[in-house]
C-alpha cells in the first residue's frame, strides 16, 4: 500500500539534494524505527535552522556517521513532526510542503497549522478548505 500525504494522496518526494528523508530514500516514510516522525517535509529557513539550534537540534552542522549533510536555508528536508510544531508555537516554523508531508505528522500537528506555512499547491485545492 503506497504512503499517504496530509492531503490523502500519494506521498510525493521531499528532497534528493540533500538526500533527505529518516531512510535517506528522498521521502518523508516513516516506520517503526522513526521514533521522532521525521513525517514533515519542511522548506528551512535561517529563523527555523536558528530556532532548531536555540532547542538542541542543530540542522546546520554536518553529522556524516547519520548521513546528514547540514542544511541551509531553502533546503527541503524532513523534520520531526514534534520539533516543527514546537517551532510554529515560537513563531519559526519552516514551510511546509504539503503533498510531500506524510500523513503520521498529523498525529502530532493539526492541519490547519500545516496549511498556515504550506508552500505548495495541489491541482485540486478544494482539499485545502476546511
Amino acid at each position: 500500500m503506497p504512503e499517504r500525504n496530509v492531503l490523502g494522496s500519494d506521498l510525493e518526494p521531499c528532497g534528493t539534494d540533500p538526500l533527505t528523508g529518516f531512510y535517506r530514500d528522498g521521502c518523508c516514510t516513516t516506520g517503526r524505527d522513526d521514533l521522532g516522525s521525521h513525517t514533515i517535509c519542511a522548506v528551512v529557513t535561517a529563523d527555523f535552522l536558528d530556532h532548531q539550534a536555540s532547542i538542541g537540534n542543530d540542522l546546520r552542522t554536518a553529522v556524516p556517521a547519520y548521513r546528514f549533510p547540514g542544511l541551509r536555508p531553502g533546503d527541503r528536508w524532513c523534520v520531526t513532526a514534534a520539533n516543527w510544531l514546537r517551532a510554529h508555537a515560537d513563531g519559526a516554523a519552516a514551510f511546509v510542503v504539503l503533498a510531500s508531508t506524510h500523513e503520521r505528522a498529523l498525529e502530532i500537528v493539526p492541519l490547519h497549522a500545516l496549511r498556515e506555512h504550506a508552500v505548495d499547491v495541489p491541482a485540486d485545492a478544494s482539499s485545502l478548505l476546511d
